[in-house]
């Protein structure tokens, strides 16, 4: 018996057309639960994906913003849009800092005049907020960042140096204005008593905190009890307004039982003395920070090169790279005749730039010998 399949393939099909009419219109997104049972704000979900934001990350790493109530997507899109922000941003910002959209739209507004009071270019402050996202939306210290910045302003510091301050290190500009304005007085003293100029005290201090802006977390007890450590080890006050302008805000990020034993360490490995040591440091300040470990790994790498500790003592900052970077140099300057085995190490130091130069020069060296006018001409016989 032939069955007629027609009607029954006339019903899936109409099923099936049904079933895409659907799923055409479903939401691009459904709503999801957290274990606790409380649903994303859909408004909220919708709205981030018509700017094309990875939903799904802001999931996976902040999920609970997008349960949230009242949101502002749309409010905080208009302001990063009216300060001249193109879509490809809006949607990176939210992405990396969704919890923008929980500021109300008179929060969003009074940070924008906040921070336009020292960084006046908007197209200047958007790169700023595609980078530091975070920095530009926390409005819960609103008081203190303004007293901050009204301090920092008292001190006539560049207006760039203190925008790099409040975006690197906002925590910095959220706490009350007497724990900056103490740390920053400690610092000014420390410079002036070691016999730093008063007339250049200004580009110091912007230098030390454009250096480390966290050394504004630090309490000033940290400055002082390391630079008197220093000093019981022998550092004269000339030594050690170097040694803090050299080390600049990282100086607080020492302690002396730390500084201690990384002392004691790089004096026995080297077998040099108390004075020995200390013109060291002051070459090389590294050496009061790096971690025994870190100087262990460091001075075999070089000694399996053949280097000699005398040459370290001679070359401290070499203990400043890598022991990659160490071996990859001494290879390029072996390729091109050099032997640090026998010559200086300061042919490994510096940038990445000022070695490529060093030794693009003894490469042209090699390739053309320099011309020496008394050797006698050869000629044909």
């Amino acid at each position: 018996m032939v069955c007629d399949c027609a009607p029954m393939l006339r019903l899936v099909t109409t099923s099936l057309c049904r079933h895409c009419q659907r799923v055409r219109h479903l939401p691009p997104l459904r709503a999801f639960s957290n274990p606790g049972g409380t649903a994303e704000n859909q408004v909220t979900v919708e709205a981030l994906y018509d700017l094309s934001v990875d939903i799904q990350k802001i999931r996976q790493l902040k999920g609970w913003v997008l349960r949230q109530s009242p949101a502002y997507v749309s409010e905080t899109a208009s302001l990063l849009r009216d300060m001249g922000a193109e879509g490809p941003m809006i949607a990176r910002v939210l992405e990396l800092y969704p919890e923008a959209v929980l500021c109300s739209p008179e929060q969003q507004q009074a940070q924008r005049e906040l921070w336009r009071s020292i960084c006046p270019r908007e197209r200047e402050l958007v790169g700023i907020i595609e980078k530091f996202p975070a920095s530009f939306f926390t409005s819960s210290h609103h008081a203190n960042q303004r007293a901050n910045i009204d301090f920092f302003q008292s001190l006539h510091l560049n207006k760039r140096i203190v925008t790099k301050l409040m975006a690197s290190a906002p925590q910095s500009f959220s706490c009350p204005v007497g724990q900056n304005e103490e740390m920053v007085c400690t610092l000014q003293q420390a410079y002036l008593e070691l016999g730093g100029d008063a007339a250049n005290m200004k580009i110091w201090l912007q230098k030390l905190l454009s250096q480390n802006p966290f050394v504004l977390l630090k309490p000033p007890e940290v400055l002082r009890d390391n630079l008197l450590f220093l000093r019981d080890r022998g550092f004269t006050t000339s030594e050690l307004l170097r040694l803090l302008s050299k080390l600049r805000g990282f100086v607080v990020e020492l302690n002396p039982d730390s500084m201690r034993h990384t002392l004691a360490y790089s004096q026995e490995t080297l077998g040099c003395s108390e004075a020995e040591l200390r013109d060291m440091v002051l070459n090389c300040p590294a050496l009061l920070y790096y971690p025994e470990v870190i100087l262990a790994e460091r001075f075999e790498g070089l000694l399996r090169a053949g280097v000699t500790m005398a040459q370290i003592t001679q070359t401290p900052t070499v203990l400043e790279l890598t022991t990659q970077i160490v071996s990859y140099r001494i290879q390029r300057l072996r390729s091109y005749g050099y032997d640090v085995r026998t010559g200086s190490l300061q042919a490994l130091n510096g940038t990445k730039k000022d070695f490529e130069m060093s030794s693009g020069k003894l490469q042209l060296r090699r390739e053309r010998p320099l011309f020496n006018p008394v050797a006698p001409l050869k000629g044909d016989d």
